[in-house]
């Protein structure tokens, strides 16, 4: 059986403890692993961006640069309270409060044409990465990129980076869905998923 995903309370009292406990703002390594995701997309424009595990919006609102829309979505209600303060002023953006993978937000099929996922699936049990790969399949537009980031140093999670990485890639390629682009840096992992023209099948209820 696999460990739990960590729960909310986690991360509520994270957030409460420091409003930025993992130095988004301000951690140089942080920095350059924003312009190290964002690398892949330069030049590109999106109409439909879901960041999922979004924090503070550091990230969120650089996606803003190029998407006309972005939800942005964290299991911290505290989190989000820092994100729309950061975020105040930039159309398109928006927020949705919910514990992945059940608090899924409520996106019409394939109206998604660009996927973000940056430090939280490794947070997730193996049973709910797969579900949530279930969910950004079924949002996802064909042809859509989904971006991965995951630290791949010692960790206490359910998962490790790599384990939690290969869970979520393995689950998309039964539906077309493969790495096209990947690298490795000191402390994390990029994989960016594209391809499949199928559509995935129904999502169970969760």
């Amino acid at each position: 059986m696999s460990t739990p995903s960590w729960s909310r309370v986690v991360f509520e009292r994270m957030y409460q403890r420091h409003p930025d406990p993992w130095g988004v703002r301000t951690r140089a390594y942080e920095q350059d692993k924003y312009r190290q995701t964002l690398a892949p997309l330069a030049g590109l424009h999106f109409c439909q961006a879901l960041e999922l595990g979004c924090s503070i919006g550091v990230m969120t609102a650089r996606l803003a640069r190029q998407c006309d829309h972005v939800l942005a979505v964290d299991v911290a209600e505290t989190a989000l309270m820092h994100a729309r303060r950061h975020c105040a002023g930039l159309a398109g953006v928006s927020f949705h409060h919910g514990q992945l993978p059940g608090a899924f937000p409520p996106l019409p099929r394939h109206g998604c044409d660009l996927i973000m996922i940056s430090e939280l699936l490794y947070f997730l049990s193996r049973v709910d990465i797969a579900q949530l790969a279930a969910r950004c399949l079924h949002v996802r537009r064909p042809e859509a990129p989904i971006i991965l980031v995951n630290w791949t140093g010692p960790t206490d999670t359910p998962c490790h980076g790599d384990e939690a990485a290969e869970h979520f890639i393995n689950f998309c390629h039964g539906e077309g869905v493969r790495v096209v682009h990947g690298r490795r840096f000191p402390h994390y992992r990029l994989d960016m998923l594209n391809g499949g023209s199928r559509p995935p099948g129904p999502v169970a209820a969760g």
